[in-house]
């Protein structure tokens, strides 16, 4: 195969040819993600750049162990729903870095909206957790554990109708050796305490960094106090501090529901983002009527 075919079988994409880079939209550790326009169409994405040399050493393990990890790209495709960004193409640049074509959201994340007074989501926390704990539904149903869930990886609708789940650069299939102890990746205050201590995981990792993000999606602060991966490590063994402290008249049934997202012992979690959504089913308001 030569340089200009990609590993799937097209030409590589030179993106600075067809789209126009309008501005850089974020900057993670792991790539960089764009605003542009597609010089034909007219139409807005948002195009992510792969650093290769990170990702070789994100992948360096899989290869150790001669186990095929899926691209980024491979698994973003697969999803198609209202809660989860859209991915519309990916590949291999000119260069070699792998991309990834996404719908441009015009919204804030939801990190960045935490850190304002301001708020748009007054009165809608609840709607909004459930589009999060329905995309994450239908990460574990497509087979994957996302292993990155925080709030700077949920990003707003330009509206405000949508919080989308984005970011699957760290997402594995939910089976061994993926699942295998010894895989710890993703962001230390959300990190679950058998991801921590580099024990066997499955999908409630994800349930655990879901509920966090919850707690702090209602209360602008985190159950444990923030700190490195070690400190998670230690912190995330005690109990947390009830979301009661920081939201007294929170709905008593939204609060039962994040706390048993947040576990510190996986056997006591929530087992599923299903029941977790059964255990809401009923709320209206974020608040105690």
């Amino acid at each position: 195969m030569s340089f200009l075919k990609s590993l799937f079988g097209k030409p590589n994409l030179n993106y600075q040819r067809k789209y126009e880079l309008l501005q850089e939209a974020i900057s993670g550790t792991m790539s960089q993600v764009f605003k542009a326009r597609d010089r034909k169409t007219g139409e807005l994405v948002a195009i992510k750049v792969i650093d290769p040399d990170i990702l070789k050493k994100v992948n360096s393990r899989w290869k150790t162990m001669g186990v095929k990890k899926p691209s980024e790209g491979e698994i973003s495709v697969m999803f198609d729903h209202p809660y989860i960004v859209k991915t519309l193409d990916h590949g291999h640049t000119t260069d070699g870095e792998q991309y990834l074509i996404m719908e441009f959201l015009e919204g804030q994340g939801l990190n960045s909206v935490l850190l304002h007074p301001q708020d748009l989501m007054s009165g809608a926390k609840t709607h909004y957790m459930r589009q999060v704990a329905q995309a994450v539904q239908e990460v574990h149903k497509q087979g994957f554990i996302h292993r990155d869930i925080c709030s700077r990886n949920l990003l707003f609708a330009g509206d405000a109708s949508a919080l989308k789940l984005i970011d699957f650069g760290l997402t594995l299939p939910n089976k061994p050796p993926f699942t295998d102890p010894g895989n710890r990746t993703g962001t230390a205050n959300y990190m679950a305490p058998e991801l921590v201590r580099r024990k066997q995981t499955d999908i409630r990792l994800d349930i655990f960094s879901f509920g966090v993000t919850m707690y702090e999606l209602f209360t602008r602060e985190l159950p444990w106090p923030r700190g490195d991966t070690g400190n998670a490590a230690m912190a995330h063994s005690e109990p947390p501090k009830p979301i009661t402290e920081y939201r007294p008249n929170i709905n008593p049934t939204v609060a039962k529901a994040i706390h048993s997202c947040i576990e510190p012992d996986v056997a006591n979690r929530c087992p599923t983002m299903e029941q977790f959504l059964i255990m809401i089913q009923k709320v209206k308001s974020d608040d105690a009527e």
